[in-house]
């Protein structure tokens, strides 16, 4: 979770070092490239099964890999690093809308009720407590392009059910270059909008850094602790994201820590804690 936090930090940094398409193609080419060796056996035996369902992979590749780093690298272009943060506290409300939209979930009370609180955060975070936002529609780019992102990744997430029965480390290699080829087109189209920033010394840092950290530790080391834990213990710790975001956007970033960033942390961490803690123990 301090990893995945650390990438709010990550994309605030890479704002003129590296261009957010770059930094998502390359962030995901370095990752195959490390899982090449260890996961080759697995893909190998694996292949049969996988197959029939490459295009499903590609699918889910693109919405929770490529289009949600796309987005969240692009809102740091225009957003803090602390609303960066806080909207990735409302994705497992997200999550609860969506299976309740697709596959008709049950939302009880409690979680009816936690979903209102945390989405009352993220507008608390989107105006940034002025509430004449809200009269004329005058929200900042980032927010949008975070928000747009939060609701793919929710949507991977709620896909996720349906994923080939294979080995976590087949799959996650199999997403990684499902992330790679569709993270191909995005970066044709910033480079032909003239809009390309290949990596400083300083943006390589940032590439390996996300590739290394956000991508592959992060992602490994969760699986292993759902292993070790169960789901719904590991889900929990999901909540530190935007909580360790924060706070490290405040260190590393200087950013400035004000009353309605408070206020809209609150309710995003109380709202997902009523819809997970009350709502699993009903």
């Amino acid at each position: 979770m301090l990893l995945w936090g650390g990438n709010v930090v990550a994309g605030k940094w890479a704002v003129g070092e590296v261009s957010p398409q770059v930094l998502t193609c390359l962030r995901w080419a370095f990752a195959c490239l490390v899982l090449a060796l260890p996961a080759r056996a697995g893909l190998r035996a694996e292949s049969g099964r996988l197959r029939p369902h490459w295009p499903y992979v590609l699918l889910m590749g693109a919405c929770g890999y490529t289009l949600y780093a796309s987005l969240f690298y692009a809102a740091g272009l225009y957003t803090t690093g602390i609303n960066i943060a806080l909207f990735q506290g409302s994705i497992p409300v997200l999550v609860i809308l969506i299976n309740y939209g697709v596959h008709r979930v049950a939302v009880g009370g409690a979680q009816a009720l936690g979903v209102a609180v945390t989405l009352a955060g993220a507008v608390v975070a989107a105006t940034h407590g002025d509430w004449r936002v809200l009269t004329h529609f005058g929200f900042n780019l980032g927010d949008v392009l975070m928000l747009a992102a939060c609701l793919f990744y929710a949507g991977y997430t709620v896909a996720l059910g349906a994923r080939p029965k294979v080995s976590g480390l087949t799959f996650f290699t199999a997403m990684a270059l499902a992330a790679f080829l569709t993270a191909l087109p995005p970066l044709a189209a910033e480079w032909a909008l003239g809009h390309t920033i290949w990596p400083t010394p300083k943006g390589w840092l940032i590439v390996a850094f996300v590739a290394l950290g956000p991508s592959l530790l992060a992602q490994l080391g969760f699986m292993r602790g759902v292993e070790l834990i169960g789901p719904n213990r590991a889900g929990l710790f999901v909540n530190f994201v935007p909580i360790f975001g924060a706070g490290l956007a405040v260190v590393f970033l200087g950013e400035p820590f004000r009353w309605n960033d408070a206020l809209a942390l609150g309710l995003v961490i109380g709202g997902i804690a009523i819809a997970e803690r009350l709502g699993r123990r009903r």
